[in-house]
């Protein structure tokens, strides 16, 4: 399999100029650990993740000086933990240099290798400089739950099921957040967030009447946004008890 076959296409992204809470409620709101920051014309120049929250001086966490190492080091290390931890815009926490992507085509063993050298839980997927879509880890413990290693790759038939079955569901208001969606031989696999119960059977009828389809395979969970708590979807649970 490659990248393309299992990324997430519909990116939540931010721009440079967001703000660091804004970009913490997207986070929350969204409940991702980690955002692509584009430019105005789609290009990837950055990521911001849960990471870049931990050391900052709202919740008190600034790196503690250490007066012998800064003697050491010069006031340049200072001067870019003061940015990271007093910073009001993406731009001045997100990581910019030597950003680790992924293409389309990159099969995905390939992908793992990149993940596990780099130590890192996504990876955004690029056509030239543009954002296309993005891999995470959840997308590949998707890949492994509902694929068996036994069945063919999928095919080109099941990639243009895949389009359309996306296409069919995207174009609505209630679509579920961070779709993913995986066929392999006419079979459909439905991934993502859902913030209603009654989006679930919608997105299950849109791709059953995808063309190509054969049987539609349920893994949406829902989110209780009062609460903060998620629920699998009623097959994941059956599943889970018969396991």
């Amino acid at each position: 399999m490659r990248a393309h076959q299992i990324m997430t296409r519909k990116v939540v992204t931010v721009k440079a100029d967001t703000s660091i809470r804004d970009a913490a409620d997207i986070m929350l709101q969204y409940h991702i650990s980690g955002l692509p920051v584009v430019d105005d014309t789609g290009s990837l120049i950055g990521i911001v993740s849960e990471g870049d929250f931990i050391c900052r001086s709202e919740i008190g966490t600034q790196t503690p000086r250490i007066r012998w190492l800064d003697f050491l080091m010069g006031p340049g290390k200072s001067a870019v933990d003061f940015v990271h931890e007093y910073g009001r815009k993406v731009s001045e926490v997100m990581t910019r240099d030597d950003l680790c992507t992924a293409t389309e085509d990159m099969p995905l063993e390939e992908l793992v290798r990149l993940m596990e050298r780099r130590s890192v839980k996504r990876l955004p997927v690029v056509r030239g400089a543009t954002l296309v879509g993005i891999v995470t880890r959840t997308d590949l413990l998707r890949a492994v739950a509902s694929l068996s290693r036994d069945i063919p790759d999928p095919t080109a038939d099941d990639d243009h099921i895949r389009s359309r079955v996306i296409s069919s569901i995207e174009k609505n208001e209630w679509q579920p957040v961070q779709l993913g969606v995986t066929v392999r031989d006419g079979i459909v696999h439905l991934s993502g967030m859902i913030t209603d119960e009654r989006f679930r059977q919608a997105t299950i009828v849109a791709s059953e009447n995808v063309s190509g389809v054969k049987l539609v395979h349920d893994h949406l969970y829902l989110f209780d946004a009062m609460s903060g708590i998620s629920f699998r979807s009623p097959e994941d649970e059956d599943w889970a008890k018969t396991g």
